[in-house]
């Protein structure tokens, strides 16, 4: 009556006779030699040692390599499962397994050696740490983590053999970092698996009295499960789909979780039942779903279609919740046999045994893990961006070709923008849901149809940190403001040591061409001007750290007073530039000029920059800085001497001109409609200058006040999709 839940139970008296027997019942065409020559290497290596239980150690890789046989791993795996102790607690070399057994079986056990060498803690940043050395162990050959997944779940079922301590320190470890793998992997009855027992050793009251909760009404549900076994068994006979139905209590972590996140008690939770519908093929099991949503009640927004679209780890199955006999909450899961071993095994599915089949390794998702590693400094940050990864199912929404993207839930159109490419989510503005301009932090719903909005003039700022909901685009936008900073320390390094040169009659480029900066580089521990330039511009050191290690800078035949004017000159300067500006930083000014103290800031009237638009500053003579857009034409006609780095003042709250020109067909009334629907957007128009064009078109220049960007593109928008109007452009 129970699913076909995979048994890991602990056997204290496996045979290899009982190993090569399971091997052949999946596979029998298999050759087992390496198999049992294997058990052999490892019972003669562990002949000495003892478990914690007081069982020869052997037992332990004995019931490592039957979890991978139900897991349906290739032999190379299971033989790997048989020696992975072996070169940590048994001195064998490493050449040793490799001259014996050949580089592929030798691969995962010295890539099992080396995550077991691994120290766990409980502090978080070490568990971080140690998890992304597994997700980095893992890109290089998933079967090693499989092979610790299997290590670790017989650890875990033996755990009682330990002192307290230890259980929970093995607890909390499985559950941080263990757990979430077998998610990632889509290795479902291990996951489950190994919740039930972390939730046994980290909170035994629950634990027990959960199994205390649900053996008392023991009898009273597996009636009910048989009854509705039945019923639905008849209802789907009548409409002839021949399928294997079971039904079980949800798993102990899975209902402590209901239980922990609503706040209630053990009583209060209705749907603790499941049942799985087995059938033949796709088809039938849509036809199944239809068949019981007319026989029972469906609960609104509890249906999920993983078969239309898979989760990221090639899950797939329908999921729907409906009121069953009695009023009671059921959940059903619809799926083929196929998929029903793909979720129960996960990626381990690909081996299924078979010596000549190549490892899948390079799965998508496994190279977004390494590409996140690249990316991101800390570890505890890259394990919440792979945790908030495994947590990504939620919505499903569309491009406005039909393509999906799978979301967490509370994602915004950013998040969307991200999912489909980098360059899209950098160069967003805006997006319209279901044809509506909406903004960027908008939360989406399943079903919607989002179309991204981009500017090649658009850039990330900090804000969007606060908008995004997924890993991915946060990790992307940090890297782009990463790479913003690193330019701007950047110029700062340069214009500091440039000034600081120039009190001593030099500059950069004369000290460079004659390589006096080598000291300085070899001193300094970097690797050339640039690296010297943005350290210093990020106060990693000082101008005078750098000037003490040129030699055609004598800084010691100075007197004091000269010495300790420059010093303070120097000190003062770094002080000046490096503070972004945060002395000009208030209400009043929209642009923020990077070291200069109540400067006059103007806008350029070529390109009339407004707030979203990268911008680059212009030192001009008596009128302070001017500020153009970075792809204005006029920035190319002006000498880099003068620029100077400036940036949007985000407290600023006033609205900016802009000028847009429209283009329409010559119609009674239109300029009064496109007025109206400028006004309705709550958009101010301070000027309109109207013309008639040849052929019945007519021209119109509006000079509108808007926030940002982004307002600007929804009355851009608003205007386009008005019939009569052939083109909006800004002016």
């Amino acid at each position: 009556m129970d699913y076909h839940r995979l048994d890991f139970s602990h056997e204290g008296d496996l045979t290899i006779e009982e190993i090569k027997r399971r091997v052949k019942a999946g596979n029998p065409d298999a050759n087992t030699d390496n198999l049992v020559k294997a058990f052999e290497f490892a019972h003669h290596h562990h002949i000495n040692q003892k478990r914690s239980s007081g069982e020869p150690y052997i037992i332990h890789p004995m019931n490592v390599a039957a979890t991978l046989i139900k897991l349906k791993m290739d032999l190379p795996s299971i033989c790997g499962g048989l020696l992975h102790d072996v070169v940590e607690d048994c001195d064998v070399s490493e050449e040793e397994i490799r001259e014996t057994f050949g580089d592929d079986i030798a691969n995962i056990v010295i890539g099992c050696t080396k995550i077991s060498k691994i120290k766990f803690k409980t502090k978080e940043e070490s568990q971080a740490e140690n998890f992304r050395k597994m997700v980095v162990a893992m890109a290089k050959d998933i079967r090693v983590i499989i092979v610790k997944l299997a290590d670790r779940m017989h650890n875990m079922l033996t755990l009682q053999y330990v002192s307290k301590e230890k259980q929970v320190k093995k607890a909390q470890e499985t559950l941080d970092i263990y757990v979430p793998l077998a998610s990632r992997l889509g290795i479902n009855s291990v996951k489950s698996e190994l919740e039930d027992l972390c939730l046994r050793f980290l909170h035994p009251e629950v634990y027990y009295r959960l199994a205390e909760k649900i053996a008392m009404k023991k009898s009273e549900r597996d009636q009910y499960i048989r009854e509705t076994v039945e019923n639905i068994e008849e209802k789907l006979s009548e409409y002839s789909v021949h399928a294997e139905v079971y039904g079980r209590s949800k798993h102990f972590y899975s209902i402590y979780k209901k239980m922990h996140n609503r706040g209630v008690d053990y009583e209060q939770i209705q749907d603790l039942l499941a049942f799985r519908i087995i059938v033949g093929n796709i088809t039938e099991c849509y036809k199944c779903l239809g068949i019981i949503h007319s026989s029972y009640t469906p609960v609104p927004g509890r249906f999920k279609d993983y078969i239309a679209i898979p989760k990221v780890n090639d899950y797939q199955s329908l999921h729907t919740t409906v009121i069953g006999p009695k009023a009671e909450r059921i959940e059903i899961q619809i799926r083929t046999q196929e998929m029903h071993e793909i979720a129960e095994t996960g990626v381990a599915a690909h081996w299924m045994y078979k010596e000549n089949k190549k490892s899948k390794n390079k799965l998508k998702w496994v190279e977004e893990l390494m590409e996140y590693n690249n990316e991101i400094q800390t570890s505890s940050e890259f394990m919440d961006a792979v945790k908030n990864d495994l947590e990504i199912s939620g919505i499903f929404v569309f491009t406005p070709t039909g393509d999906v993207k799978e979301l967490k839930y509370g994602a915004t159109p950013l998040d969307f923008a991200y999912a489909v490419h980098t360059d899209v989510g950098n160069k967003c503005v805006g997006a319209k849901v279901n044809g509506k301009m909406v903004p960027l932090k908008h939360r989406l719903k399943s079903g919607d149809t989002v179309e991204v909005l981009t500017s090649k003039t658009q850039e990330p700022s900090k804000d969007w940190l606060k908008i995004v909901k997924t890993s991915r685009a946060r990790t992307k936008i940090k890297q782009h403001l990463l790479k913003v900073e690193r330019e701007k320390n950047k110029t700062i390094g340069e214009q500091m040591l440039e000034k600081a040169l120039k009190t001593y009659g030099t500059n950069i480029k004369t000290l460079e061409k004659k390589k006096e900066f080598k000291k300085a580089y070899d001193q300094l521990n970097v690797k050339n001007l640039e690296e010297l330039v943005l350290h210093l511009g990020s106060g990693r050191f000082s101008v005078r750290q750098i000037l003490e290690h040129i030699a055609s800078i004598d800084t010691t035949s100075e007197d004091e007073l000269t010495k300790e004017n420059k010093n303070k000159e120097f000190d003062s300067l770094y002080k000046q530039l490096s503070s972004s500006a945060k002395k000009t930083s208030n209400k009043d000014n929209a642009v923020i000029v990077d070291g200069l103290d109540d400067i006059m800031v103007r806008m350029g009237k070529c390109c009339n920059p407004i707030p979203g638009d990268p911008i680059i500053g212009f030192i001009t003579r008596g009128r302070g800085v001017t500020v153009h857009t970075k792809v204005c034409q006029r920035v190319n006609e002006i000498e880099d001497t003068r620029k100077i780095f400036v940036e949007w003042n985000d407290d600023y709250s006033f609205r900016h001109p802009v000028s847009v020109r429209v283009i329409t067909h010559d119609r009674p009334g239109i300029l009064s409609r496109i007025t109206n629907n400028i006004h309705g957007h709550g958009t101010n128009i301070k000027s309109a200058i109207a013309k008639s064009l040849p052929d019945m078109k007519g021209s119109f220049l509006f000079e509108i006040e808007v926030k940002d960007y982004s307002e600007y593109l929804k009355v851009v928008s608003l205007i386009e999709a008005m019939e009569e109007v052939i083109s909006v452009n800004r002016a």
